[in-house]
């Protein structure tokens, strides 16, 4: 068949028209997956630092474990063990959603978008360059150990039945309505102009403060301020700190949400904040008493790690050394002044370490904080702009009174229907044997939870 010129020219035309058309639809599915794609370091990085962070609740189970006495050992360790599963299960239900979803007005709290994790999914999170699902996945961790802290200031005293549905409320009532604060789409701190990298606020001054609620909401151990009982093992205190300074570069440096520069500034800053942490609290103790103490200096530590983690990715080295050095020694102080002059039964020194300790990181990164180091983030006041150590204030102060008034209500609400405080028999039994049914020796042999005390001693002999 042959055609015309005129034909073969409208037929030259319209294959053109439909070339371009096709080229078009390509280009713009070539445009929507390479803007839709995740980077797979991003990915792989933030990923990575999920499980670091979950590495620390194992970690502190270890650090608090070794802590108390030997009878109940067990039972603290198991207190931030039971965290994991069922903050788990509060944060796939409604605790994402509260703090992550478009918020319901005033920037308080988050709406119910995400319930069940509903639009959750492996597409990019909005302004981000990982899924949205990686991105979940790696804040699921911070809302599992920040009530796993709490547990320091009551330990030895507090039924773990009733822990439980404490650690729930608690969850979705301070820790999910904290963070929309901070973190969350229109959360009303971030609009004031507070900062907060990967949780001073939101972590460990919620944590902190609600742990001085509890010294006063729950009644002190007994003799506890002239307790002889020798901590179970020094030795766990050391590995925990160990795992706790490993989690925390997932911690802080994931905090970046993306493998970057950024990120390793995040990690150098937390390494180094942590070493002149530890040795500002052994001055401290070395000062106070002639001895440089092991335990001590594991907590100088771990409070360091605490200064830093709302400067990490604001401050300069510099600025991170003197943020830990000096940090430690106020925390050190604050452990000793609310034990001796407000005579606090804060067992582990979990106000000392995590609400002060935060406070301090806090005020700090509105006085340090300095874009050269993070363009998205704001100068400080030494880098002459006041607003952000204002928004800091604000913030703090908000968060310690919210978290502290709220403790103590959930405290007393809870208690209407499980019974907070151990009895006198049960404390002095410990809460191994009462709450678990278990027990471990002084040799650290486990036996039969439904032996007699009595008859431990011929037990472990025998065995």
């Amino acid at each position: 068949m042959f055609l015309s010129d005129d034909a073969k020219t409208q037929r030259a035309r319209h294959l053109a028209l439909a070339g371009a058309g096709i080229l078009g639809v390509l280009s713009s599915h070539a445009a929507y997956a390479q803007e839709g794609a995740a980077n797979a370091g991003d990915t792989s990085w933030v990923l990575t630092s999920a499980a670091l962070v979950l590495l620390m609740t194992p970690g502190l189970a270890l650090f608090y474990g070794g802590m108390v006495r030997t009878k109940n050992a067990l039972s603290t360790m198991y207190q931030s063990f039971m965290a994991i599963a069922v903050v788990a299960l509060v944060w796939a239900i409604v605790g994402y959603s509260l703090m992550f979803a478009p918020d319901m007005g005033g920037g308080i709290i988050g709406g119910f978008d995400h319930v069940l994790l509903s639009g959750v999914d492996q597409n990019v999170k909005e302004g981000l360059t990982i899924p949205h699902m990686a991105f979940m996945v790696f804040q699921a961790m911070f809302a599992v150990i920040t009530p796993a802290l709490i547990t320091g200031a009551f330990a030895e005293r507090v039924r773990t039945k009733a822990w439980i549905p404490f650690m729930a409320l608690w969850s979705v009532c301070v820790y999910s309505v904290v963070g929309h604060w901070v973190w969350g789409p229109g959360g009303w701190i971030a609009g004031a102009g507070g900062l907060d990298f990967a949780g001073g606020l939101v972590v460990h001054m919620t944590a902190g403060f609600s742990a001085l609620a509890a010294t006063y909401a729950i009644a002190p151990r007994r003799n506890w301020n002239s307790s002889s009982e020798r901590v179970y093992n020094p030795g766990l205190i050391l590995l925990g700190t160990g795992m706790l300074l490993f989690g925390w570069f997932g911690f802080n440096g994931g905090s970046a949400l993306a493998s970057n520069g950024l990120a390793s500034h995040a990690f150098a800053t937390t390494f180094f904040a942590a070493a002149a942490a530890t040795v500002g609290w052994t001055i401290v103790d070395n000062f106070r008493t002639g001895k440089m103490s092991v335990v001590g200096s594991a907590i100088g530590c771990v409070a360091g790690l605490v200064i830093i983690t709302p400067a990490a990715g604001y401050v300069t080295i510099p600025a991170a050394l003197a943020m830990g050095f000096i940090g430690s020694m106020v925390c050190n102080f604050a452990a000793v002044i609310v034990k001796s002059r407000f005579n606090r039964d804060d067992t582990l020194d979990v106000f000392a370490c995590h609400g002060v300790g935060g406070l301090f990181g806090v005020i700090c990164t509105g006085l340090f904080a300095t874009k050269t180091v993070n363009p998205a983030g704001a100068d400080g006041l030494f880098a002459g702009n006041p607003d952000l150590l204002v928004g800091n204030l604000q913030g703090a102060a908000a968060v310690a009174i919210f978290s502290f008034v709220a403790t103590i209500i959930l405290i007393k609400f809870v208690n209407m229907f499980a019974r907070v405080r151990l009895d006198d028999r049960e404390e002095i039994e410990g809460l191994d044997m009462t709450q678990h049914g278990e027990l471990v020796t002084s040799d650290t042999t486990t036996v039969p939870g439904n032996m007699p005390p009595e008859n431990v001693k011929e037990f472990r002999k025998a065995s």
